[in-house]
């Protein structure tokens, strides 16, 4: 082999390494700060809606930033917070891959008092009050929970048609995403305690968890309508990438097309663009809406005054609360109002 063909295999082999990382970064720096934005996964749905409104806030804002793709790995994430630490940045915005990573994500830190928020995936009450330069953009599970619950009730209250089989019960699946996630426990168990809670008799045929992810739950959701067909009464995801992975894998069985008489009920959480378009078709029942713009406003607003030296909240019109979170509020979305939810994406 030639040594040119040797340096040029070389050279591409290099290319790819580092192309394979995923990193973002912005040139801009006239203002002179520098910040680190860790991702969990940039093909997460959600997620990837949040991103590129953190990414346009911060080009506002005319800063320099590093955004890195953990693929889904908290070994790699460590090592991209360790790049970002070494090149001495201002602060960090973290979405954990793993919630529990908090308390060696914050001993990371300490020894240099980079300021972290959190978002999207929170960390311990213990972690986030372990460290004075350390606060959480979020949300309150339990209210999305409490949503979707809502809507199903209004839903088996108005249509008595919903009960099948008329037997008084309602026989539903649950796509969860991650096990032990505090989203995905607290949407799963509120769900359908409201549910419960205004008199109706739930019987589960199905829980199993998609991790957040449309292929996964179309898997899921194949084996269960082929398992009990029409029994299927109502569909419950934690997110919205698996409720349209359960609504393509019905729709290959005839359900939820057009005015056809084969129709099960799904509900998720997210209000991402594509299942609004569905909910307007009259394929999925509804959603609840967490503004990716909303939080990811909130996370560059905090981001940018702990650099500046203000109170962390000043000029957001959010309050932090007992573990030093600001919660972005919930919305439930349904036909009637789903171009509200268009409105978070734009």
């Amino acid at each position: 082999m030639s040594k040119f063909i040797f340096s040029l295999l070389l050279f591409l082999s290099i290319l790819s390494s580092c192309s394979s990382d995923k990193v973002n970064e912005s040139s801009n720096k006239d203002n002179g700060v520098d910040i680190a934005v860790a991702i969990y996964r940039y093909d997460d749905s959600f997620i990837s809606f949040m991103r590129r409104n953190i990414e346009s806030f911060l080009k506002a804002d005319n800063v320099k930033f590093t955004m890195t793709d953990a693929e889904n790995d908290q070994v790699k994430q460590y090592d991209q917070i360790d790049a970002a630490i070494q090149r001495d940045v201002d602060a960090l915005a973290v979405n954990l891959v793993d919630p529990l990573a908090a308390n060696l994500v914050i001993e990371k830190v300490r020894p240099s008092n980079i300021p972290v928020v959190f978002f999207n995936k929170e960390p311990k009450k213990e972690d986030l009050l372990s460290y004075d330069k350390v606060w959480y953009v979020g949300t309150r599970s339990l209210e999305s929970g409490d949503m979707q619950g809502n809507i199903v009730l209004n839903a088996w209250v108005s249509n008595p048609a919903l009960d099948k089989n008329k037997d008084g019960k309602l026989q539903y699946v649950l796509l969860k995403g991650e096990e032990g996630h505090p989203d995905a426990e607290a949407r799963t168990e509120r769900v359908k305690a409201i549910l419960e809670e205004n008199g109706i008799v739930l019987e589960e045929l199905e829980i199993n968890n998609a991790n957040w992810d449309i292929l996964q739950a179309q898997t899921l959701m194949d084996a269960w309508i082929k398992k009990y067909e029409n029994n299927i009464e109502f569909i419950f995801s934690n997110n919205d990438a698996m409720a349209l992975g359960a609504l393509k894998s019905i729709q290959k069985e005839g359900y939820n097309i057009g005015n056809g008489n084969k129709f099960i009920p799904i509900v998720g959480v997210d209000a991402i663009p594509e299942v609004i378009e569905e909910i307007k078709k009259g394929a999925i029942l509804g959603t609840v809406l967490q503004s990716p713009k909303d939080q990811a406003k909130a996370i560059v607003d905090m981001v940018m005054n702990v650099v500046n030296n203000k109170d962390v909240v000043d000029d957001t019109g959010y309050t932090l609360d007992e573990v030093k979170a600001v919660r972005v509020p919930y919305k439930a979305i349904t036909i009637e109002n789903a171009d509200d939810a268009m409105e978070a994406y734009k």
